[in-house]
């Protein structure tokens, strides 16, 4: 599974785990949380750097009700 299909798959449980965090993914694994996106991507690539890094935002409760 990709980590697009995965983050469509588990979004709502990730969302309430990780509010406000930017998550590194690579295929199915998150592999760095982190309030920078920046840093999350660093770190992913400093474990993996031969592999493609997937970063998403997980949005907090307020910023989910801003968008409705």
């Amino acid at each position: 599974m990709e980590s697009h299909e995965f983050l469509s798959k588990h979004s709502q449980e990730l969302s309430e785990k990780y509010p406000g965090k930017y998550l590194a993914m690579v295929g199915e694994e998150i592999v760095s949380v982190s309030r920078s996106g920046h840093e999350a991507f660093i770190k992913a690539k400093t474990k993996y750097p031969d592999k493609k890094v997937h970063i998403s935002y997980m949005p907090t409760p307020a910023e989910v009700n801003i968008l409705i």
